[in-house]
């Protein structure tokens, strides 16, 4: 570990949590956390998600909670969660390593039918019992009885008023949003991902998709498929197969763009102008 600026948050998580630290070796992390696999002196391997304390406060615990919600029905393979905890300056995540591997035959099949399965666990309301973050911005979650009000309340408006804070002007959302309410089918909440581009599932040993990196909540389940489609990477038989296991409400096509929004959004808000041209196409689309 030596030349390792984390080394002493890696020692005190080991010291902290009983295992021992034989080796570590960087994994790619993204701009918000720094990630190692952990060889520990039992030969097990971990991974170890590090982060400033200070700008991200309650992440790990967030990402805790929602990687435990898709856990939790088995349906999908997701990184079992170990640990959270943080020294002065530096909050962790320990999870156990999952070796990565080919795709199986059928995969795609699988992982849509696998998607559909997970967006039928259903809760009475939407929201989610933690507050958690979209990258590095605050997601919220409180409860809605509708569809619209948690896709308008939780998702939209929070980005709307950042974007205004951050100096993008895109015009009164009024008459948007009250399309927006009448467009959105008011289909039951369901159990999604959040977060889920091609950067955010991975391959397991066994030939099968694992999800990683969520921004878990009950929500629409369109959202889900909507962001599988922004930047590409899925096959076009995931979507058939979830279309054969949880058939979509007419329109869905129509509707693409509209949950995509909350994703660009959030893509303006942390990577700047580049995104606004795309955003005020969706808002004119719906207006």
């Amino acid at each position: 570990m030596s030349g390792n600026k984390f080394s002493d948050v890696i020692k005190a998580a080991g010291e902290e949590h009983g295992f021992s630290v034989k080796n570590t070796k960087p994994l790619s992390g993204g701009d918000i956390n720094d990630v190692f696999v952990i060889e520990t002196g039992s030969s097990e391997k971990l991974v170890i998600k590090i982060n400033d304390a200070a700008k991200y406060p309650g992440m790990f615990q967030a990402e805790k909670a929602g990687l435990d919600a898709l856990r939790k029905p088995e349906i999908i393979n997701v990184p079992e969660t170990l640990h959270v905890g943080g020294t002065k300056e530096y909050s962790y995540l320990v999870l156990k390593f999952l070796e990565s591997g080919s795709k199986a035959s059928g995969y795609w099949k699988i992982f849509g039918k696998q998607m559909a399965a997970l967006h039928k666990v259903s809760a009475e309301k939407f929201g989610f019992e933690i507050d958690n973050f979209i990258g590095s911005l605050p997601q919220y979650n409180s409860e809605e009885n509708s569809a619209a009000d948690f896709y308008i309340n939780q998702r939209l408006e929070p980005q709307f008023k950042m974007a205004s804070e951050n100096g993008y002007s895109l015009g009164n959302t009024d008459s948007f949003l009250k399309n927006c309410a009448a467009i959105i089918p008011n289909e039951a909440p369901s159990l999604v991902h959040g977060d889920i581009w091609n950067g955010n599932y991975m391959t397991g040993a066994d030939g099968m998709p694992v999800l990683i990196d969520p921004a878990v909540a009950f929500a629409p389940r369109e959202m889900d498929l909507a962001m599988m489609k922004l930047f590409g990477g899925f096959d076009a038989s995931l979507f058939q197969s979830y279309q054969e296991h949880f058939p979509l409400e007419d329109g869905f096509e129509e509707r693409v763009a509209l949950w995509q929004l909350y994703y660009l959004l959030v893509h303006l808000n942390i990577f700047g102008s580049g995104y606004k041209a795309s955003v005020e196409n969706i808002l004119r689309r719906y207006r």
